[in-house]
C-alpha cells in the first residue's frame, strides 16, 4: 500500500564487514531502484566505534534521505530485502554482531509509530551520535517527533569516538 503524498524518510546506513566503506557505498544506488522511491541525498560517511559487548571493527556509518510513497512496513520490508542482498545475517542470540549491511529507518516524515514490528523514530536514534550527526548534516536542525530538536539530541548523547570522512 502507498501514500498518496510522498514523504521523506531518513534511513541509517552501516557497516563493518567486507570493505564497509565500499558496501555503503555500493547501496546508494538499490536505495534509490526501491519501488516508488527515489534517493534525494545522503550525507559524508563517519567511522565510529562498535557499540556492541562482541569485539569488532569499527563501523562506517551514513545516513540517507528517500522520498517514498511507500508505507513504513512496505519500506522495511525493502530495506530487510537490500540488507539480505548485502548478505546481511541475522542472529537473534547476537544482537550487535559485526554486519555486512545495516539499514535502519530513523525517521518517516514526522510518523509516530510504535509496535511490534517497526518503532518510528527509530528507538535508539537518541544514544547513536552515528545517526544523529550524518542525519544533522542532510537534515538540519530539524525537530524529531516525540524526541526533541536534532542540536539537543546530540549534545546530550552518550559520547562515542567518532570520525568524519572525507569521501
Amino acid at each position: 500500500m502507498s501514500q498518496t503524498h510522498p514523504v521523506k524518510a531518513y534511513i541509517g546506513i552501516g557497516s563493518n564487514l567486507a570493505d564497509p566503506v565500499q558496501q555503503v557505498t555500493d547501496v546508494l544506488p538499490s536505495l534509490d531502484k526501491i519501488n516508488q522511491t527515489r534517493l534525494l541525498q545522503h550525507s559524508v560517511y563517519y567511522k565510529s566505534e562498535a557499540i556492541s559487548d562482541i569485539p569488532q571493527e569499527d563501523y562506517i556509518n551514513a545516513v540517507a534521505c528517500l522520498e517514498t510513497t511507500l508505507q513504513p512496513f512496505d519500506l522495511l520490508l525493502e530495506l530487510q530485502a537490500i540488507e539480505h542482498a548485502f548478505y546481511r545475517q541475522r542472529d537473534n542470540e547476537l544482537k550487535w554482531a559485526p554486519r555486512t549491511m545495516d539499514l535502519d529507518i530513523i525517521l518517516y516524515g514526522q510518523h509516530h509509530q510504535n509496535d511490534s514490528h517497526l518503532t518510528i523514530p527509530h528507538p535508539q536514534m537518541m544514544n547513536r551520535l552515528f545517526v544523529l550527526q550524518p542525519l544533522k548534516d542532510i537534515a538540519g536542525s530539524i525537530y524529531i517527533p516525540t524526541l526533541g530538536s536534532l542540536d539537543y539530541l546530540i549534545e546530550v548523547a552518550p559520547p562515542l569516538r567518532i570520525k568524519k570522512l572525507d569521501n
